[in-house]
């Protein structure tokens, strides 16, 4: 009973199994003898055993069968492994000699390498330093302005040039070219110093045109070239040569056609009497009618053409114009611009062909041209200090200015010291003579004119030179110029006053104050722009005075309405009725006289207005300003008159049409 309990007290209990062997679990769960069951599984081993024994045995032969199978394949697989390992070997022979085969190509790349680069420049030294026989023949028996001659003179320099470099580097093969190179270069240079100096001697003959051998000599400029890389001495010669040749043609080329073409200049010529305060008197040869072919001193005419269309003309030759006279304008415009043609080509032709460039080119210009340009500016200097022609001054500045423009296009600034010389020995002489004519103005005496009403000719001599003036200096604003031309204007203006002061009428002092301002308006608008300075101010002055002038000539016609109705109105602002209450009673007369004379007041000054202004346009604009003022006033008096007196007014529509009869169109 014990042991049976021990055995119950080990099956149930769970001490030390692991909840993992179900197996275990389950036997210990059905309370089976550990032994019992041991035994049963032993027996079933032993039926196992059998059983695997028996199958064994059956399959003993096919068991026989793979491991011979097994056995021949394991031989195999070793010769397998035996070649691999002999690949391998063989391989990494080759790898070996792969290698080295690389190591030997890459040395004999970088040796043909090298010896391409050594064979290269042994070539090219050879080329260098060899003297063809071409080059020899070209040089000693073709002429040099052959284009062989040429294309080997370019080579023999490039030899030259090579060999002095090599000798720095004591090549010891220049020994065995230079002496023949030495004389190639004597026997090139020789020729060429000939060849030059020919050329050169061509601008001495008579007629010649310059730019023909000066083209020869641009053609074949690698001359120059030559003797400057080789023989600088010969290049010295040469250029000393060609300026020296040149510049001696030049000064007695302009020193020829200036004192030539001055002779064709007017014998008339204006003096220091010429001013515009001057009295115009019969005895005085500047507005003489015998000068058909000079304008007056004060008058541009055509003269601005020197400005446009021939500023670029053809100059003037003397022998072919001996029966024509020119104004100095036109002079001066033919001088400067050969001046200009044969400057700006020189300039141009020592730069390319000597091959200089700024300061040592127009050090070179200098020599050329230096005592040509000091020629002219000495005689320009002595003309102008005798000269009282302001426009033809003004003229010929402004022709400097546009000459200094032109040579800037043309990319020669060698002759800008020059326009600013001239522009110092202008400007301050027009500046004088402009002054003269101010003071002139200034100290002249009204009492010695005659009282005319129509425009006064130092009106017209101002209006004529103010817009020549303006007109030319458009484009060219110089602040002097704007300054003199204010006080030419201020002392012009004040001169008209001093003038209108010598009538004793009003309404002649606005006569004469219209007429000259709208003359003056009319000639400053036909040459310069409308907008300038001076037509702005003429035209507030002409305003001014034209409204004046319309009160003046209604009020001897149409006065009592016009004061009728100043005093009406005054009295209406400040609240005066009782005065205004007493000036009813004058309202039926001035009523009754206006319906009785109105169409002859309208005529008469019709006739009036058109008498007393020359200028028609103006004259028929002055009556129409007068009556549109009388039909204001007329409208304001109908406004002031009681209903009773009103509806006998005469209806505005018929005076309005009576009026159109007076309305002309110029």
């Amino acid at each position: 009973m014990s042991n049976k309990n021990k055995y119950i007290q080990v099956a149930g209990s769970a001490e030390g199994i692991t909840s993992s062997d179900k197996v275990v679990q389950e036997i210990l769960n059905t309370f089976t003898d550990l032994r019992h069951y041991s035994r049963e599984i032993e027996n079933e081993l032993k039926v196992t055993e059998n059983q695997s024994v028996k199958v064994y045995i059956k399959e003993s032969e096919n068991i026989s069968s793979l491991h011979a199978q097994i056995t021949a394949c394991d031989t195999i697989l070793e010769r397998m492994e035996n070649m691999l390992m002999a690949f391998q070997n063989d391989l990494g022979s080759i790898s070996n000699e792969i290698l080295t085969l690389q190591r030997k190509s890459i040395s004999m790349s970088q040796e043909l390498t090298n010896r391409q680069a050594i064979r290269g420049q042994v070539s090219q030294f050879i080329d260098d330093i060899s003297v063809p026989e071409t080059l020899i023949v070209a040089i000693m028996d073709l002429p040099v302005t052959d284009k062989e001659f040429l294309a080997q003179l370019q080579i023999l320099s490039h030899k030259i040039g090579f060999i002095k470099e090599q000798s720095f580097r004591d090549t010891k093969s220049c020994q065995d070219v230079k002496e023949v190179l030495e004389k190639l270069q004597i026997k090139a240079m020789s020729k060429i110093r000939i060849f030059l100096l020919e050329q050169i001697s061509k601008f001495r003959r008579p007629m010649t045109n310059y730019q023909i051998p000066q083209n020869a000599l641009l053609k074949n400029k690698c001359h120059y070239e030559f003797l400057l890389l080789n023989e600088r001495n010969t290049a010295e010669e040469i250029c000393h040569e060609y300026v020296d040749t040149m510049s001696k043609i030049y000064f007695s080329y302009f020193k020829s056609y200036e004192g030539r073409i001055m002779k064709l200049l007017y014998e008339e010529s204006t003096t220091k009497d010429d001013l515009m305060g001057i009295e115009d008197t019969a005895t005085r040869g500047l507005f003489n009618k015998s000068l058909k072919h000079k304008a007056t001193v004060f008058t541009i005419g055509n003269r601005g053409d020197v400005l446009a269309q021939q500023l670029e003309a053809p100059i003037i030759v003397p022998h072919a114009e001996i029966k024509n006279k020119y104004s100095y304008e036109a002079i001066f415009r033919s001088i400067q611009y050969a001046l200009v043609d044969n400057a700006c080509r020189e300039y141009l032709f020592i730069s390319e062909y000597f091959m200089v460039q700024n300061q040592p080119a127009l050090q070179l210009f200098n020599k050329i041209m230096g005592k040509t340009v000091n020629l002219l500016q000495k005689n320009i200097e002595q003309y102008i200090s005798t000269c009282f022609d302001s426009i033809a001054i003004f003229l010929c500045f402004h022709l400097v200015l546009r000459y200094k423009i032109m040579c800037h296009k043309r990319c020669v600034p060698a002759l800008d010291d020059y326009w600013d010389m001239m522009e110092r020995v202008l400007l301050p002489r027009f500046e004088y003579i402009l002054k003269l004519n101010i003071n002139s103005i200034r100290d002249c005496d009204v009492t010695k004119f005659n009282l005319e009403k129509g425009p006064h000719y130092i009106a017209r001599r101002y209006a004529e030179f103010s817009a020549a003036i303006v007109s030319i200096s458009e484009n060219f604003p110089n602040e002097l110029i704007t300054k003199l031309l204010a006080e030419l204007q201020e002392e012009v203006e004040m001169f008209i006053f001093r003038m209108a002061g010598a009538f004793t009428e009003r309404k002649d002092q606005l006569i004469f104050l219209i007429n000259n301002y709208d003359m003056i308006l009319n000639i400053i608008m036909e040459r310069t722009r409308d907008n300038c300075k001076e037509a702005e101010t003429f035209k507030s002055r002409l305003s001014a005075k034209s409204g004046e002038y319309a009160e003046q000539i209604l009020f001897p016609h149409f006065g009592e309405m016009i004061q009728y109705v100043k005093e009406c109105e005054h009295y209406f602002e400040h609240s005066k009725l009782d005065e205004l209450k007493a000036l009813e009673s004058k309202s039926l007369d001035i009523v009754m006289n206006f319906s009785d004379n109105w169409k002859k007041s309208l005529e008469d000054l019709n006739r009036e207005v058109l008498l007393s202004f020359p200028n028609l346009v103006t004259g028929a604009s002055l009556l129409q300003l007068a009556l549109t003022q009388l039909v204001q006033y007329y409208h304001r008096f109908h406004k002031l008159l009681v209903p009773n007196i009103r509806s006998q007014l005469v209806n505005i529509h018929h005076i309005v049409v009576e009026m159109k009869k007076y309305k002309t169109h110029f």
